[in-house]
Parts: structure tokens; C-alpha cells; sequence
């Protein structure tokens, strides 16, 4: 994963938990804006989330930091 998208993943979760607490949860589209304009990254999220970790729509904010966090 690249860099600048793992500090963007840190950044949403932390604002996430600072809002709504420590149980909320996120879905990968929560890292992107509502247009899709850039398709690549997406697909790099996507599969990170979906083919290599096989999580949930919904995952909780904390796990998913603490996922990038630890380079999983």
C-alpha cells in the first residue's frame, strides 16, 4: 500500500473515532470522495480490503487503523 494512501486510511479513521467514538465503523469507500475520480486507488483499497483481508462492508475504524498502522 502506498504511503500517502495509508496516512490518508490513519487520518479518516482518526477523525471517525474522534467524532463518533471508538465503535464506529468505516467501509473502504470512506477514504475517497462521492465522485470516483481516481479509479486506481480505489481498486488498491478495494482489493486490500476485499481479496486480501476479506473484511466486512462495515469494519470498525479502530481495526482498520490499526491494521495499516502495523503494514497488514
Amino acid at each position: 500500500m502506498k504511503e500517502e494512501l495509508r496516512a490518508k486510511i490513519i487520518e479518516v479513521c482518526d477523525k471517525k473515532i474522534a467524532s463518533k467514538g471508538d465503535n464506529v465503523g468505516v467501509s473502504f469507500y470512506a477514504f475517497f470522495a462521492n465522485k470516483n475520480d481516481n479509479p486506481e486507488l480505489l481498486m488498491e483499497v478495494a482489493t486490500w480490503w476485499i481479496q486480501t483481508h476479506k473484511l466486512d462492508h462495515f469494519v470498525k475504524a479502530y481495526k482498520i487503523k490499526e491494521m495499516v498502522t502495523n503494514g497488514l
